[in-house]
């Protein structure tokens, strides 16, 4: 349905308010006031880690440059004391980007692995998002490369033991176009081993094929190596963003091709899943692999390009056998959120095309904080815990890039917000927390904003936080970092240690203020970059204010209804003590009915305890 016209009736008090829409008709606002169970909590912190990048401490960054030229991260730089401090940073999960062995221009063949085609391959390092073979982990990453799969669960030993779960990717969608394990466990049959090439859709087929067509490599690819002979595929197969084509563009997933999981695509996509398809026990099976190393979660790329009858059969048999195991979706289509969550029992899904885009519309001086309202009221009820909040991730653009906000302290409200609104899981990118800023092309990925997934590179600002040299371990003490970089560091971890403390963000209910302090209510009060809410619990009660603009200062006087005073089960004849227990530790007294005085500075925040 079009955000614009979005209206839901959601009734948990009886009380309906109405407020303006950015269109200024009229819509309908619910208090979500429902209290959520609380001996469970959502409220994982998760630190995404870009593994190639992190502990790389070269700093030649030349574009396009090999893996000797720019160095690349390890396993083994991700040690006890990198992982210390991420805890003591607030961290529950860190998700390990890039593990598992994709197509790359480095040569390992002497190392018994299959050497790529660099006219499919992405970018010298390659995509982690074209797995080349789901038994291996990327040779990139180890030490000593034939040791490589004990170097990945040493870190997974390590993780655990500074009290840290492991996410890891799973990429269902697509492989590599020249896929092939030779990893794979005794008995296992490798994807493709066995199809019908002759069809172009087969439901025990594992990819849909263009018979009677060759592969022909998109125009404009260039690459930085001379192939030693052309790229070949007969018959083509269909490239991972389901083109069904012998040619796609230099812009789709080229270097990928369509896993099949029983769809016929090009007959209305008519579904074929009695027997159940090959991919699908195939692929159930490399779940089970992963978990079984004791991996704690799996971040599904594309999930939804995948059938959601798939998930539903293949997650409830892995967490069967690994109890705990939890499942993230990439998932950018809102009328498809309940689908993925009770039908393909997803743990979590990316709130992206939501609370991500009206933030970033804000960030950047646009928006209104109305479109927050809209995306509370559609995720309330019986999903909002499900879905994960963020500002960055690898397929998004900093914060301080010019693409951006060009200041990475804009994020303090937005992610202030991102965090306590509602009791769902939250995600951190490597780097935000320092302000990386990409500001120039390292080689495949371009200028564009974003850190770079296909190149060799070194992070300088978050080289800075790791405090090593070319040669030397790196000390993780911040010992380079400029003292607005310290500053923004020590934001975010006031943040999470804010929500690790808090009973009401982990575990409490959610109740807007906007309806009752719009429209000239409250003297002073922006509706368009001031936005106020409660979050409460039976221990402890909470009144956030968050300032989105970027000029100018907020002072007026937040009004809290006679009815979220009994929502809260307090007496709205007392006076009660406001304190803010995260940034300003401002106190202030005031009689429940008379309003709190709020004086904020441009992208303040306040999270007032009341007592």
């Amino acid at each position: 349905m079009n955000r614009r016209t979005f209206t839901s009736v959601l009734v948990a008090t009886g009380l309906l308010h109405t407020v303006a829409s950015v269109a200024h008709e009229p819509i309908l606002l619910r208090m979500d006031t429902s209290e959520p169970q609380e001996e469970r909590s959502d409220k994982l912190i998760i630190y995404q880690i870009f593994t190639r990048l992190f502990g790389n401490q070269k700093t030649t960054n030349k574009p396009w440059g090999s893996r000797d030229e720019n160095g690349v991260g390890k396993f083994n730089d991700i040690t006890a004391k990198a992982l210390q401090e991420l805890k003591k940073f607030g961290v529950s999960h860190v998700w390990y980007t890039g593990i598992i062995e994709h197509a790359l221009m480095t040569d390992y063949s002497g190392f018994g692995i299959r050497k790529d085609h660099p006219a499919v391959v992405k970018g010298r390092a390659g995509s982690p998002y074209a797995i080349k073979d789901y038994y291996d982990v990327n040779p990139d990453l180890a030490v000593d490369v034939a040791n490589r799969m004990q170097e990945f669960e040493d870190l997974l030993k390590r993780s655990h033991a500074n009290e840290l779960k492991v996410i890891i990717d799973f990429v269902p969608n697509h492989v590599a176009r020249q896929y092939f394990s030779d990893a794979k466990p005794a008995g296992v049959q490798d994807l493709g081993e066995g199809d019908d090439t002759g069809k172009a859709f087969d439901p025990q087929n594992n990819f849909y094929y263009l018979p009677g067509q060759s592969f022909q490599v998109p125009a404009g690819v260039v690459t930085p190596e001379t192939p030693e002979a052309p790229y070949l595929e007969n018959p083509a197969k269909a490239t991972g963003n389901d083109v069904f084509s012998a040619q796609p563009s230099i812009n789709d997933w080229f270097e990928t091709t369509k896993l099949n999981y029983g769809v016929d695509y090009l007959n209305n996509r008519q579904p074929h899943f009695d027997p159940v398809p090959s991919t699908w026990t195939k692929m159930r099976d490399i779940l089970l692999f992963w978990a079984a190393k004791g991996v704690d979660g799996f971040r599904c790329d594309m999930a939804e390009m995948v059938p959601v009858e798939f998930w539903g059969w293949a997650i409830p048999q892995v967490k069967a056998a690994h109890p705990g195991v939890i499942f993230i979706a990439e998932i950018y289509n809102p009328q498809q959120y309940r689908n993925y969550i009770f039908t393909g029992k997803f743990d979590y899904l990316y709130d992206k095309v939501g609370l991500y885009d009206a933030l970033r519309e804000l960030m950047e001086g646009k928006g209104t904080v109305e479109n927050i309202i809209r995306v509370w009221q559609q995720e309330s009820g019986d999903y909002a815990n499900h879905m994960l909040r963020f500002l960055e991730n690898h397929d998004e653009q900093r914060i301080a890039s010019r693409f951006f906000a060009h200041d990475p302290w804009t994020a303090v409200p937005a992610m202030t917000l991102s965090t306590t609104l509602h009791t769902g899981p939250l995600m951190i990118y490597f780097g935000q927390e320092v302000g990386v800023n990409s500001t120039q092309a390292e080689g495949f990925q371009g200028e564009d904003g974003r850190t770079t997934i296909f190149d060799y590179w070194g992070i300088p600002e978050y080289q800075a936080w790791t405090n090593g040299s070319e040669g030397k371990p790196a000390l993780f003490n911040g010992g380079k970092l400029t003292d607005d970089q310290k500053e923004l560091r020590k934001f975010y971890q006031q943040l999470n240690q804010l929500v690790n403390g808090s009973h009401a963000i982990r575990t409490g209910a959610f109740y807007d203020l906007q309806y009752v302090n719009n429209n000239g209510q409250s003297a002073g009060y922006d509706q368009h970059r001031l936005y106020s809410y409660l979050r409460h619990s039976g221990k402890q009660k909470l009144l956030i204010v968050c300032n989105f603009d970027r000029e100018k200062p907020a002072k007026t006087t937040v009004r809290i209804p006679v009815e979220a005073w009994k929502t809260m089960k307090l007496d709205d004849a007392k006076t009660y003590s406001f304190t803010d227990i995260f940034r300003t530790k401002t106190k202030l007294k005031v009689a429940a009915r008379a309003g709190v005085p709020v004086d904020l500075p441009p992208l303040g925040v306040l999270v007032l305890e009341i007592k």
